[in-house]
């Protein structure tokens, strides 16, 4: 028979790539950057190497890689991504029902993401979300100073609602936010719209490919 969980006390969100579909246009900016400093990467490879990393981590990698990037190239690059992202950046399919279905049933919910508030505020902020989250349900790395896949975010983020780490469920999308969910000791959902896990799977999550699935696996 298929392992059952109680329903979670607190559903911890990542942004990029689960709430929003970011990746695409922010990928495409990175790829488009990395080119012009000597390594030409496309969206997809900009994708594999860099998804679910902090912007420091991102630029000594692609430094490795033989990127010439400038001191200030994370300002340069952050710069470049949030102009692609004001361009229009979607909710993910079956989001905000999602969403509804949790505060049907009661359950607080919030985010925590490498990410800084200010693309927050772009991304969410386009669809709605930004008041929702802001500022007592969001948790940013750039804020806490601490990052995934470390799991300081989320055990921050469960403190604050004061629900313990088993009680959390926490839906990802990359390696190093499953790693920071499974060493936080919490329930790990990772979205995989595209197919495949394999990776993330073998991590410690489990996997799903569509936003509709989630009440199921959450018994709600």
């Amino acid at each position: 028979m298929p392992k059952t969980f109680p329903t979670p006390k607190l559903v911890i969100f990542d942004c990029d790539g689960v709430l929003v579909d970011s990746e695409p246009a922010s990928n495409q900016a990175m790829a488009d950057n990395l080119t012009r400093h000597g390594l030409p990467l496309t969206a997809e490879q900009s994708m594999q190497h860099f998804v679910g990393g902090t912007m420091a981590g991102v630029m000594q990698k692609a430094r490795g890689l033989g990127a010439n990037l400038p001191d200030n190239w994370i300002d340069e690059i952050y710069a470049e991504t949030f102009a692609r992202l004001r361009q229009g950046v979607p909710l993910t399919p079956g989001v905000s029902e999602l969403l509804a279905r949790l505060d049907a049933q009661g359950i607080p919910v919030c985010v925590a993401s490498n990410g800084s508030v200010d693309k927050m505020r772009i991304t969410l902020g386009q669809n709605g979300l930004w008041e929702r989250f802001h500022p007592n349900a969001m948790f940013s790395a750039h804020s806490l100073g601490v990052s995934k896949p470390e799991p300081g975010l989320f055990l921050a983020a469960a403190s604050h609602f004061g629900v313990q780490a088993r009680d959390c469920l926490v839906i990802e999308d990359s390696g190093s936010g499953v790693t920071a969910a499974v060493r936080a000791g919490m329930r790990c959902l990772a979205f995989v719209p595209q197919g495949g896990g394999r990776k993330l799977a073998a991590l410690g999550a489990e996997v799903f490919s569509d936003m509709a699935e989630v009440p199921a696996l959450l018994s709600i």
